[in-house]
């Protein structure tokens, strides 16, 4: 019996190395392609200051219903990471063309700040804290005292930056910024107005900041306005109170059943302690396991995305379990889990009224240009969910369904991620007005019929969602 456990683990620590080993050359690959880019993106200062991270992202946008989940990770593992995922470098999407004599002219969008560092240290402090104590009594393998090195490293990193944007996060909005101009000039015209606002987190307002610089980088002539301000914080990061109470005792105990089995990784264990049935005293191999996968994955999003050390620790079956875990979780709290009432969506409720508000009051103006909003993952993936974009409103009480159905919350919001709503007619006098959704960048589906799709008529867009509004009760 020993000798065949003893066989299994030689087997699963040969088919850990060969895998590490297809990702480095995978990786040295990419970072080949992309080196160049980034040259050109950045100036020589900001480069040597802060490396960004350059692995091409666009990968799950392409087709992500011809990919599952595991795919998507065994090509970018940080897709487990759900919203520590990183924003695509590249976005390869074409646009359809407009019916006939439509052209846009008004652009309402919502959008989440770019990469940041880990908000705050206690997701680091878990599996940290819990090295160090077996590093006191000698229960460290050689790997993990290099693991230990490498999480002093990302601790001493991340030091007094919880939660700041990083220089890739900066990146990531000039790109989207310099997108937007470049795909809508009709809209960021000479003359237009953008009138942008953000929360009063930094993050958000940094991340606005620096698309705005970029925009006029690519049009001097735009009219920018920018403003941060409690005033606006009540639909733009609207905190409901009752929604917020999403894990119900229903829920728990389903969550807790589902996530039982896809917690633990012996082999892991294995790697690191001399003696894990000793050290599990000291440490808890579940939370161990998940919050060393979350710091490695962490990563991508700073100036340390080369050092893949920590990441490369796993495999792709156990980044994949991870993801199982935080897309279930990630649909208690913004999906339509029947469990606890389905209703998190609504937490959004004052966001989308404000937003058709937005654009009924801009019509009459020849050049309306475009209203955009900064906030974060936690207003932007519920408001996904409540608009039912791409089939995101799909109502289950069975976590297994939702990787099926591609319910696939890494996929709506990665940092940076946003959702743009692009507005088409002939001129002013057109009363057809027609709507286009993106999402990251990329035509998406709505809930409701219409004639011309990806297009839909502005009219059935309004009607739609104030009669799913008005029918909520709180």
């Amino acid at each position: 019996m020993w000798r065949e456990e003893s066989g299994k683990r030689r087997e699963e620590r040969g088919k850990w190395k060969e895998e590490r080993e297809m990702r480095k050359v995978e990786r040295e690959k990419r970072n080949e392609e992309s080196g160049m880019r980034i040259l050109r993106l950045l100036s020589w200062k900001e480069l040597v200051i802060s490396f960004l991270f350059p692995l091409s992202s666009f990968l799950y946008f392409d087709n992500a219903n011809a990919q599952t989940v595991m795919d998507l990770i065994r090509e970018k593992p940080q897709y487990a990471s759900c919203n520590y995922n990183t924003y695509p470098d590249t976005i390869k999407a074409v646009l359809t063309p407009a019916p006939a004599g439509k052209k846009p002219f008004y652009m309402s969008h919502y959008g989440r700040h770019g990469s940041r560092y880990i908000s705050s240290r206690t997701g680091y402090d878990t599996p940290y804290d819990m090295m160090n104590h077996a590093d006191s009594v000698d229960e460290l393998t050689p790997t993990g005292r290099r693991v230990l090195e490498e999480m002093r490293l990302v601790m001493d990193d991340t030091e007094k930056r919880w939660g700041e944007l990083t220089s890739y996060g900066k990146q990531q909005h000039r790109q989207i910024a310099r997108r937007m101009v470049e795909r809508f000039p009709e809209i960021f015209c000479k003359g237009a107005r953008v009138n942008a606002i953000s929360t009063t987190v930094p993050r958000c307002m940094e991340s606005m900041g620096t698309a705005m610089i970029e925009m006029l980088q690519v049009n001097p002539d735009l009219n920018i306005t920018m403003d941060a301000s409690k005033r606006t914080m009540w639909y733009l990061n609207h905190q409901d109170k009752k929604l917020r109470k999403y894990m119900t005792k229903e829920a728990q105990k389903a969550y807790d059943a589902y996530t039982e089995g896809l917690l633990g990784n012996s082999r892991l264990m294995e790697l690191i302690f001399k003696n894990p049935d000793i050290v599990k005293e000291i440490v808890e191999e579940g939370m161990f396991n998940y919050y060393l996968m979350k710091m490695g994955l962490f990563q991508s999003n700073t100036h340390l995305y080369q050092n893949t050390y920590l990441q490369d620790l796993f495999l792709t079956e156990e980044l994949y379990r991870m993801w199982q875990i935080d897309n279930a979780l990630w649909y208690i709290q913004c999906g339509g889990y029947k469990v606890n009432g389905g209703k998190q969506p609504y937490s959004q409720r004052f966001l989308l009224r404000q937003i058709i508000a937005d654009a009924d009051s801009c019509f009459q103006l020849a050049n309306p240009g475009a209203q955009l909003r900064y906030g974060h993952e936690t207003c932007l993936l519920p408001l996904a969910c409540l608009m039912g974009i791409n089939g995101l409103d799909y109502e289950t009480d069975n976590f297994e369904e939702l990787e099926e159905k591609g319910w696939w919350c890494s996929s709506v919001f990665p940092m940076g991620s946003n959702i743009q709503l692009v507005f088409y007619r002939k001129d002013i006098k057109d009363q057809d007005v027609l709507v286009k959704v993106l999402l990251n960048e990329e035509e998406a589906s709505l809930p409701f019929e219409t004639d011309c799709a990806p297009y839909y008529h502005w009219k059935d867009f309004k009607a739609y969602y104030l009669n799913k509004l008005d029918a909520y009760k709180e």
